[in-house]
């Protein structure tokens, strides 16, 4: 469990702190808007009505206090660099700052941020590598060369098992789980038989699953 302080309930600010309090930790939520955080503080462990440019503000919160320290102020550029500098002076462990461009990402670690997040444009490159590959269901980039995607089991390797394929040695990939039916198996062994509703979890080379999913396509 992690300590975790979120300034700024926007949507991305509010589904953030929302899922880390899902996950077991314990987010305190901040924002300047008043109705905003009488609409939220129900659900969160703590809460703060203040403006977080404001230095008593910030040094009213404890700040070094909190594991991870989230600004998710999109739209006022200013306010996400000021509070990001002054979680930083007040002895933030590690800031993570919301960014919509390269520049402002330049900013953002020049004032001490320890990482900046896109969350449209990550969530935009996903959605389009997902739709323009064939067969995707869900994919993670891991480096510009590896990647993970959720794939469907190509029709001729149904009813035959891992090792049969051996689909290390001739696809190059490893498969880290298989999803049927909704429900997740992870590490499967080389005994472990393809059927036909199943899901593979692959780790490799983008260019090896991209060539597996279009030539099972054209078959």
């Amino acid at each position: 469990m992690k300590s975790i302080l979120v300034i700024g309930m926007g949507r991305f600010g509010k589904h953030l702190a929302q899922k880390m309090l899902e996950l077991g930790n314990d987010v305190m939520i901040v924002d300047s808007d008043e109705v905003k955080i009488e609409e939220l503080a129900p659900m969160f462990t703590d809460s703060f009505v203040g403006d977080c440019t404001n230095e008593g503000t910030v040094r009213a919160l404890g700040v070094n206090n909190f594991d991870i320290c989230f600004v998710s102020i999109g739209e006022n550029f200013q306010s996400s660099l000021e509070i990001t500098a002054l979680l930083k002076d007040f002895g933030a462990k590690y800031v993570v700052s919301k960014a919509n461009r390269d520049i402002q990402a330049r900013f953002l670690k020049s004032v001490g941020a320890d990482e900046v997040i896109y969350p449209e444009k990550a969530m935009a490159e996903r959605l389009a590598i997902r739709f323009n590959a064939d067969n995707v269901y869900d994919y993670i980039e891991l480096t510009s060369d590896f990647s993970i995607y959720e794939i469907p089991v190509p029709a001729d390797w149904v009813g035959r098992s891992i090792s049969a394929v051996n689909v290390r040695r001739y696809y190059h990939l490893n498969i880290i789980a298989v999803k049927r039916e909704g429900l997740l198996r992870p590490m499967p062994g080389a005994d472990y038989v393809f059927k036909a509703d199943d899901h593979m979890v692959v780790i490799g080379q983008t260019d090896s699953i991209a060539k597996i999913t279009s030539d099972h396509k054209n078959k």
